[in-house]
């Protein structure tokens, strides 16, 4: 059975996007992007929604035509490409880059890829991330908290049935100030 984790680059007031859906306040230093990079390297399978994954999609499978390209982003391109992802969507006809296309109800095939798949599975994007945090599915999260407020826009977490009590596991923290919180769900 895997480990599900789900994590985002976070504002300090707890929002992975602001109101307008601009992540750009969240760019990454070098040793945290190293960091990511890392984490998908150990990445067994990763969820997307549709969104996040044509974010993703539409620029690094071509990352190397960029001039501006630094090797630690070319690096995250190699991996993400490789990397075998599984995307919900209703409206997508075909995907790339070791994806395939999932139009079944999220929980339940989440449910059912961790039960059958060892190592560490990804939950990328906070929409899909919803109802599988609400059925309690998630085992791990990783919050990089930025030392920005944004004051309103997509929440890392969504409205909780009740409160969930978490247990630290690490905290790092990156040039800039900002800080890897990682915890693990209690599940006493």
């Amino acid at each position: 059975m895997g480990t599900l984790s789900y994590g985002f680059n976070v504002s300090v007031d707890g929002y992975i996007a602001d109101a307008r859906g601009n992540i750009d306040w969240s760019e990454p230093s070098e040793e945290l992007h190293r960091y990511w990079n890392d984490f998908a390297r150990q990445t067994a399978l990763s969820f997307y929604g549709r969104r996040l994954y044509d974010l993703m999609s539409a620029y690094w499978p071509t990352a190397d035509q960029d001039p501006d390209a630094t090797p630690v982003t070319l690096d995250f391109a190699r991996v993400w490409c490789a990397m075998p992802k599984v995307v919900f969507s209703r409206t997508l006809e075909s995907v790339g880059w070791n994806s395939q296309l999932e139009r079944g109800d999220p929980v339940e095939v989440v449910r059912r890829l961790k039960a059958e798949t060892d190592g560490t599975l990804e939950l990328a994007g906070a929409t899909l991330a919803a109802p599988i945090v609400q059925a309690g599915l998630v085992d791990e999260y990783r919050m990089v908290v930025t030392p920005t407020a944004v004051g309103g826009g997509t929440p890392f977490f969504p409205t909780l049935p009740s409160w969930m009590s978490l247990r630290l596991l690490e905290n790092r923290t990156f040039p800039g100030g900002t800080v890897l919180l990682r915890y693990e769900a209690k599940r006493d």
